[in-house]
């Protein structure tokens, strides 16, 4: 199974039976990172990656490609979602985010990449804008591993995965041999320590003198796990190269936006033109919103209560449009945005307030209702 399936799969047995399938898409409370960005913070823990350059523009991929070994370059789109080397670009139908190429053709691929839409398996018919690329050392992988840390709740503490085999697919993994998933939990007061990073990389096949730098890989990953306050970290390949280097050479990496107090530089790079626009608007104005797949837009107070009202709509043959937690202490300008954001809506048909009067001012909510209705010179039934 993915690292996503995985970590639903420890809470399911919480939904089951508790909100109806559109729900499961409730607001992520993590931030995600481009891969050069994080790849630049792996670095800066002693984590072994391919040498790197993000570029911008194509005159600076073609300038930086020259400093890179060899007549050949990686060229990797960089947008957050999966799939991008069997994806295409909508505006010219460029095949593929991730390319090997001569470096006299640098300029000729980055110009077919940059400021163009990715389309892949993950990001929907719209796509995701691609304003940066990555350029990347080719590197001769003689073989590849599969390994991620997460939060779980069976062991109340960091759970490391590994896997023999990577580069594909972990859901085909899984299915094909699932006594290839490894599984190592960690005391998240003692940490990590030399024994358990040893016994990880034993497990995951590495032999000789590469299980002492697959084990200081191992431990430096779990640093910027914990250091960095991140929700998940997976590593597809894990790369063990034919000169004997152990890199990793792609990630996925995501930080809980719970501590974006203590992590500033990193959160900071947060890239808004990979979200939804209207989430972005929503959180200007600390509203935990997403948006659903049905025509009855929700105002609630109080992710319990949001929950409960939308599985009710669902019980009752309607079906929610969002999710939006206005919270406690939201004010009139904060609740006027919510009723804006909700109303402008076009598959909204309805709009359902559910406010407990115990958590927020109930006049606040009123006159937040009348100048929404009055803003957007809303007819939808309220």
């Amino acid at each position: 199974m993915s690292l996503a399936s995985a970590r639903a799969s420890m809470s399911r047995s919480l939904q089951r039976g508790l909100v109806p399938p559109a729900v499961c898409a409730v607001q992520r409370r993590f931030l995600n990172l481009h891969e050069y960005q994080a790849q630049k913070i792996f670095g800066d823990f002693g984590v072994g990656v391919p040498k790197n350059e993000p570029v911008f523009s194509v005159q600076e991929a073609v300038e930086k490609a020259k400093a890179f070994p060899g007549d050949e370059v990686v060229v990797k789109s960089q947008v957050l979602a999966g799939g991008r080397g069997l994806g295409y670009f909508k505006e010219n139908n460029f095949q593929g985010g991730v390319h090997i190429v001569p470096k006299s053709k640098v300029a000729e691929v980055a110009d077919k990449m940059l400021g163009k839409t990715l389309i892949t398996k993950q990001t929907g018919a719209e796509g995701k804008p691609n304003n940066t690329l990555l350029l990347a050392e080719k590197v001769s992988i003689d073989s590849e591993k599969y390994f991620a840390i997460l939060m779980d709740r069976g062991s109340g503490g960091p759970l490391m995965i590994g896997s023999k085999t990577g580069g594909t697919s972990i859901e085909d993994i899984a299915a094909a041999d699932p006594s290839a998933i490894i599984k190592q939990p960690v005391d998240i007061v003692e940490g990590m320590t030399a024994d358990i990073a040893e016994s990880m990389a034993t497990q995951m096949g590495y032999s000789g003198g590469q299980v002492q730098e697959a084990a200081t890989l191992i431990s430096n990953l779990y640093k910027v796990f914990i250091e960095c306050d991140c929700t998940m970290l997976e590593i597809n390949p894990l790369a063990t190269l034919k000169d004997g280097r152990v890199l990793v050479c792609d990630s996925k990496v995501g930080f809980d936006d719970n501590a974006s107090f203590r992590q500033k530089a990193i959160h900071e790079q947060r890239d808004l033109s990979q979200e939804n626009p209207i989430e972005v608007e929503a959180k200007k104005y600390d509203l935990n919103y997403i948006k659903l797949d049905g025509n009855v837009a929700c105002m609630v107070n109080g992710a319990g209560l949001a929950m409960s009202t939308m599985d009710l709509l669902s019980l009752l043959g309607g079906s929610p449009a969002n999710f939006l937690d206005v919270g406690g202490a939201a004010n009139v300008e904060a609740m006027t945005a919510a009723f804006k954001i909700i109303s402008g809506d076009p598959n909204v048909k309805s709009i359902f307030v559910n406010i407990f009067g115990g958590i927020a001012r109930c006049d606040h909510i009123a006159e937040a209702v009348v100048a929404g209705v009055k803003a957007v010179d809303s007819s939808k039934p309220l």
